[in-house]
């Protein structure tokens, strides 16, 4: 079974079982959010391209949980000419009402990126800031971890091959309410090991357009410092997808 049908039924494993503990324990909180998005041309360039995101997180007592699957597919004269999956499974538990101990599993299946994988876990410390400021949040986690990354066969052959690696990860997140119908959220991190370094980034804009439905507007980079011979180090997204809330 393939790492991606795995992490698929531990998704769907973790909504069930949550989905009954929320009907036993009032305390249980959950909540979905699914963001897509999809261009499609015709005429002199036949080019389709679709991206999706799903994320979960639910938290009991002082555990909180979450999981999330980031896709890119993309197809120009019926040619693929990109396609990514990336799988993020975390816990935290709360050791006090700003700070935290998380566990984090990675996942990333880039096809063009020249990596058949890459995955990671990381052992981490966080805390929240600016607690007292009402339209403002961040926070920063801090940790250690150890990196699998698997080359395409045909990449192993020029001296280009699988390794691991401990790695320390350094990432953070802000949000800023910018209005009572729009979000600006900022994401960084930092994973860098004795082989390879990956950073992150990722800026958006949400409006909410319904209760449950709004606009984003999102800019995401990432820069990996070692990569295969005929790849560039630095991959960029901009997205207009609709998110639904649950």
């Amino acid at each position: 079974m393939t790492i991606h049908r795995s992490l698929l039924i531990l998704l769907a494993c973790m909504m069930i079982s949550n989905t009954l503990a929320a009907q036993e324990e009032e305390a249980t909180t959950l909540t979905t959010e699914v963001e897509l998005g999809a261009v499609n041309t015709s005429g002199n360039t036949d080019a389709q391209s679709i991206n999706f995101r799903g994320e979960v997180d639910w938290g009991r007592e002082q555990w909180e949980y979450g999981f999330l699957i980031d896709g890119l597919r993309s197809s120009q004269n019926g040619i693929l000419a990109a396609q990514r999956f990336y799988y993020v499974g975390n816990a935290n538990y709360q050791l006090d009402e700003n700070s935290f101990i998380q566990s984090r599993l990675a996942h990333e299946d880039d096809r063009f990126s020249g990596y058949d994988s890459q995955s990671d876990f990381t052992l981490s410390y966080g805390r929240s800031l600016l607690g007292g400021r009402p339209n403002m949040n961040l926070t920063y986690e801090a940790g250690i971890g150890y990196r699998i990354s698997r080359i395409k066969e045909r990449l192993s052959q020029i001296n280009f091959n699988d390794f691991d690696e401990a790695m320390f990860r350094l990432a953070g997140e802000y949000e800023w309410d910018l209005s009572e119908s729009a979000q600006f959220e900022q994401t960084l991190s930092l994973e860098t090991g004795l082989e390879t370094s990956i950073f992150r980034s990722e800026s958006s804009i949400e409006a909410q357009i319904l209760d449950n439905l709004a606009l984003r507007f999102s800019i995401f980079a990432k820069h990996q410092t070692v990569v295969p011979a005929g790849r560039k180090n630095t991959d960029t997204e901009t997205a207009v997808t609709f998110v639904m809330n649950f």
